[in-house]
């Protein structure tokens, strides 16, 4: 039997006011968005290789299969300094100003903040994955094919394209971490999406290889991920420690940033905040 509109306003008052973890405490790191609905044309991430050669990947429209909540703006490095004060979080290489978004994190950081963020407000807080970023993005979400030139007779075409594309995007970018905002918001009211500070996303690298025979082989890396920004791009996950970082020894650029989702289940999810 549904319910009055005035009864679900009263349940909504009082698991705003109820003690129960994640019904009444709203992060203090940032201001969420609940995104309905979105749509977006979104080309699957990874490398694709057919007969050998790249080609690009599949084309198509996605919708939100579910309401998403997500955070409005990126995660400052003064929130992130206090899961690092909390021996939740490792220290960062570089200073930072707290009001500014926090950069230079790898991915176990960024998980790691998640995770001190979730035990904190009782709520399950995540990396989103790329799908969830590109419809929470939106008019902000951009292709990352450069080129549709795949030719067998001659794969030096499609390099030379790539190349040439790449080149013309990388204009200069002043790497500054700016205030909220700096780089605007888009239609569901997220800032700086196509800003100087890519985000971290969870999903893994994926190579598809299309045989000779029609079969299809997957092959996952999670070593390397997709982040998320003016353009797709791929990192590694750029483990500090050499003794275990393998081929992801790195030290993080300075644009790699965080922005988490957070999970709906339950009665926030059935009440729609």
């Amino acid at each position: 039997m549904a319910l009055s509109s005035s009864l679900k306003a009263a349940l909504i008052g009082l698991a705003v006011m109820s003690t129960l973890p994640g019904l009444s405490r709203q992060p203090e790191n940032s201001a969420v968005a609940r995104i309905e609905t979105a749509s977006v044309t979104y080309r699957e991430p990874g490398e694709f290789l057919r007969h050998g050669l790249p080609v690009n990947g599949p084309l198509q429209p996605i919708m939100l299969q579910a309401p998403i909540t997500i955070m409005r703006n990126q995660v400052t490095r003064g929130e992130y300094d206090q899961c690092v004060a909390a021996a939740a979080c490792p220290a960062l290489d570089k200073p930072g100003k707290p009001d500014r978004p926090v950069t230079g994190v790898n991915y176990e950081d960024a998980t790691a903040y998640a995770r001190w963020l979730s035990a904190r407000t009782g709520e399950r807080w995540r990396l989103p994955t790329d799908q969830e970023w590109a419809l929470a993005a939106g008019s902000r979400y951009k292709d990352d094919a450069y080129t549709e030139i795949s030719d067998p007779g001659n794969p030096s075409k499609r390099w030379i394209a790539v190349y040439t594309a790449e080149a013309q995007t990388q204009g200069a970018i002043d790497p500054t971490p700016m205030p909220a905002g700096h780089f605007g918001r888009n239609e569901h009211g997220l800032a700086d999406l196509s800003g100087n500070v890519w985000e971290w996303t969870s999903t893994c690298y994926i190579r598809h290889h299309v045989k000779q025979d029609g079969q299809t082989q997957v092959t996952e890396n999670c070593g390397v991920r997709v982040a998320e920004g003016r353009h797709r791009a791929l990192m590694i996950g750029f483990i500090r420690d050499p003794k275990a970082g393998a081929c992801s020894v790195g030290i993080p650029p300075a644009n790699l940033g965080i922005r988490l989702v957070r999970e709906e289940s339950g009665l926030r999810r059935w009440l729609g905040f």
